[in-house]
Formats: structure tokens, C-alpha cells, sequence
């Protein structure tokens, strides 16, 4: 049996252009994007994931690999995974902030641990709410949302025919003020519950300053910072569910498969 050298050709430039894609999509998607997930198996699930979507997608244009354009698209297509990807990023970093805020609010910001993720040290609560939400969004299933986005990016814009315009760019930079807007939500609470433990030391120490309540009001300040992180658990849920739906409706918005 003869394989043509241009069947060849094309077999490849159809396996390669969704291989930068989805390569783009692991390397900024919460969960693989850690340094913690060896780069061999990023590449191998990428391979795996695109020979499993190469039916469904459209043949590539490309006819020559070795040439510039097809390095400027293939550039492309790494760019457009890596911007749906970082979506699910700003995601999980909006509870990492939230957790930096309350830890300094709170006096826990001396506790430091390294974050596996990014490899730089963070507040232990931050790295708290950064288990909780990468633990939740496995639980919602965001990773086969994060696969199905991927897939239906190739009717969205197909390779070689379709690329982001500079709104969908501002879009998705303007949807990070989302994140500081959740962290500060999340982080409300706490922040206001502090300041009256702040706020009644202050008291107390105006009416006796003989008990020097300061002394002791760092450690105080600690355990009812904990105490309050705890009670506050049950919102934590609800505050990762609506921000997921915001960030998946941006996708679908980039998408264009808006209802």
C-alpha cells in the first residue's frame, strides 16, 4: 500500500493545529497548568484529546507545515486555548485573593506555605480556598465544560478562517474585574466581623488601659479570624458557583453559542 506524500501532509496539519489549541487549553486550565503535572503528561493527554475530536473538526487549510504561516496559525490557535483556559484561571485566583484578603485581615498572613501551582508563597488560608476551589471545580465538572468549550472553539473559529476581534481581547480582560469584585464579596464578611473585634479591643482598652488588652489582642484576633473562616464555609460554594456560571457565559459569549 502507497501513502501519498501530501496525505501525509495533510494528516498531520490536521492532527497539528488542534494539538496547539488544546495544548494552549492545559497550559493556562486550572488543574493542569500546575508545575505539579509533569509536562510529558500534558502532551500525552493533548495527543490523546485531539485524536479522539480530529473527525469532528474541519479539515485544516494548511498545505505546506514547514513555512511561515503556518507558524503564524499555528501561534493562533495556542493563543485562542490559552484564552479560554486563563477564564477558568482567573476563576480559581479569585478565591486565592479572597484568602490573601482575609489572611491579613485576620493576622494569619505570617503563615506561609508554597503553592504548588505557581510556586511562590502564599498565605496558608489563601492556599486553603486554592484546594477548595480547584476540589470544587472537578466537582462541577468543569473540566468537561473547559473540553466541550475547546471542541465547539473549532466551529466558533475555524482554523484558518476565524480569529478574536480586540472586543472579545477586552472582554476577557475586562472580566478579571469580576475577580476582584467576588474576592472582596467572599472576603466581606470577615473583613467586617475583624473590625469589631478591632473595634472592641479599642473600647476596652480606652476604659481600662490597666488590662493592656493589646498584648493579647493579636492572638484573640487570630482564633476569631479562624473562627470566622469556618462559619463562613457555607457561603464558599455559592460564591464558586456564580462565579463559574459568570465565566462560563463569557466563554459562550466568545464562543458566540449564546442562547
Amino acid at each position: 500500500m502507497e501513502v501519498e506524500l501530501a496525505t501525509i501532509n495533510q494528516f498531520l496539519a490536521d492532527m497539528l493545529m488542534p494539538f496547539m489549541r488544546i495544548s494552549g487549553l492545559f497550559a493556562a486550565m486550572i488543574g493542569f497548568s500546575g508545575k505539579s503535572v509533569p509536562t510529558p503528561v500534558k502532551a500525552l493527554l493533548a495527543i490523546m484529546l485531539t485524536l479522539i475530536i480530529m473527525p469532528v473538526v474541519p479539515p485544516s487549510p494548511v498545505t505546506d507545515l514547514v513555512n511561515v504561516g503556518t507558524f503564524v496559525l499555528g501561534i493562533q490557535q495556542l493563543i485562542i486555548g490559552i484564552g479560554i483556559g486563563f477564564i477558568s484561571m482567573m476563576v480559581l485566583n479569585t478565591f486565592v485573593l479572597a484568602g490573601q484578603i482575609i489572611a491579613m485581615q485576620t493576622g494569619l498572613g505570617f503563615a506561609s506555605i508554597v503553592d504548588p501551582v505557581n510556586g511562590i508563597n502564599v498565605p496558608a488560608v489563601g492556599q486553603f480556598y486554592l484546594i477548595l476551589a480547584t476540589l470544587l471545580f472537578w466537582t462541577f465538572d468543569g473540566h468537561l465544560a473547559m473540553i466541550q468549550m475547546i471542541v465547539m472553539s473549532f466551529q466558533a473559529f475555524p482554523i484558518g478562517e476565524a480569529w478574536w476581534t480586540g472586543e472579545q481581547f477586552r472582554s476577557i480582560a475586562h472580566w478579571g474585574g469580576w475577580m476582584f469584585i467576588s474576592a472582596v464579596t467572599l472576603s466581606l464578611a470577615p473583613i467586617v466581623s475583624l473590625l469589631i473585634v478591632n473595634l472592641a479591643f479599642g473600647v476596652m482598652t480606652k476604659a481600662a488601659p490597666q488590662l493592656n488588652i493589646f498584648s493579647i489582642g493579636f492572638s484573640i484576633a487570630q482564633v476569631m479570624g479562624l473562627l470566622i473562616i469556618w462559619v463562613n464555609l457555607d457561603n464558599f460554594t455559592v460564591h464558586f458557583e456564580t462565579q463559574w456560571i459568570r465565566a462560563q457565559q463569557l466563554m459562550c459569549e466568545l464562543l458566540r453559542i449564546c442562547p
